[in-house]
């Protein structure tokens, strides 16, 4: 039998553990100082393309200024149908989008959206403007930055090879009516163009090959943009809106031209003039210059030139075409762009 106690003293009681403090709730910011990033931001975005426009146009306001006097004497149908045609240039820009992409976008915001885009592309150079706001309107769509991406690049590939194909048309249709002779460049002029493609090309190359990190998005989105257009070439409703939206874009720009030129005693054809702007278009539109002002305007006075036109008249019908297509718009696009932003749709 054991002499141990069963029961040693008793030791003195555990300590009671201390009950959880109740956590506050932080007290509610008031109302008026809420500010997130976010709502800021989209403010910013609201208000700076009206301070850009506000700024372009105190720079550029003696040619709004002239353009404006002499829309004022012209005709002021031939004014409307030249409107009706540029309102059309939207459509038109829509359906190349829209051709461009196997998802179906809503219409309505598409139009929108490229309306505010029209605006944004006369205050960047080489339509970046243009792409920037359609690039936010596609990812609010909910399409993946490398598909849409790739549906800008076919956008702006597609568009060229129709208007070069549209002025084959106009050479093989109508030879005798077009005088080739004196709108056909220098020999040495069209090297120009390959050259700049190829120094275009070596220089892409190049940068794949010395940055490395820049290869796997590069096969990525070159495979993505591949795909892509060959899924597009299998639904007819996406080639026809895709090409024959890009053959209609430049026949409505230059269907404003004559409409224009109409209304300020112009007497060429709609031919003559749609051929005209091809030509001018074709030769000077890889400058980047913001909407193709400047080169455009000038290769395009030379060629009304070449058709008999006085360089005074053609001055004035390009300076109303300017104010039909980019002055008279711009303001209700960026009012259009700022809703948009607003709206979160872009």
């Amino acid at each position: 039998m054991s002499l141990l106690p069963l029961e040693g003293p008793p030791g003195p009681l555990p300590a009671p553990v201390p009950a959880p403090l109740p956590i506050s709730a932080p007290a509610p910011a008031p109302a008026g100082s809420r500010r997130s990033p976010t709502r800021l931001t989209r403010r910013l975005l609201t208000l700076l393309p009206v301070l850009l426009i506000g700024i372009w146009a105190a720079l550029d306001w003696r040619a709004l200024y002239d353009g404006t006097a002499r829309l004022a004497t012209a005709d002021p149908w031939w004014l409307l149908i030249g409107l009706f045609y540029t309102c059309l240039g939207w459509v038109s820009a829509s359906v190349v989008r829209q051709g461009a992409l196997p998802e179906r976008l809503p219409s309505g915001l598409l139009v929108a959206s490229q309306f505010a885009a029209g605006a944004a592309n006369h205050v960047l150079p080489a339509s970046l403007g243009a792409h920037a706001v359609t690039l936010r309107f596609l990812r609010g769509q909910g399409i993946p930055l490398g598909r849409a991406t790739a549906s800008l690049a076919l956008y702006s590939l597609v568009r060229p090879i129709a208007k070069t194909l549209v002025l084959i048309g106009f050479l093989v249709a109508m030879p005798g009516l077009l005088r080739l002779g004196e709108l056909v460049p220098d020999r040495r002029m069209l090297f120009l163009p390959l050259v700049a493609a190829g120094l275009g090309l070596a220089g892409t190359l190049l940068v794949l090959t010395l940055v490395r990190p820049l290869r796997r998005p590069a096969v990525t989105f070159v495979r993505t943009a591949l795909t892509d257009a060959r899924r597009l070439h299998t639904m007819p409703s996406r080639v026809l809106a895709l090409w024959g939206g890009a053959a209609a874009a430049p026949l409505l720009q230059a269907s404003v031209i004559h409409a224009v030129g109409a209304s300020l005693g112009v007497t060429l054809s709609w031919a003559q003039v749609a051929f005209a702007y091809l030509a001018a278009s074709s030769a000077v539109g890889s400058v980047p210059a913001p909407g193709g002002i400047g080169p455009v305007d000038a290769a395009m006075v030379f060629t009304l030139a070449v058709y008999g036109v006085p360089v005074s008249l053609g001055t004035a019908t390009l300076i109303g075409y300017r104010v039909l297509t980019v002055w008279l718009p711009l303001l209700p696009g960026v009012l259009c762009m700022s809703a948009l932003v607003h709206r979160k749709a872009l």
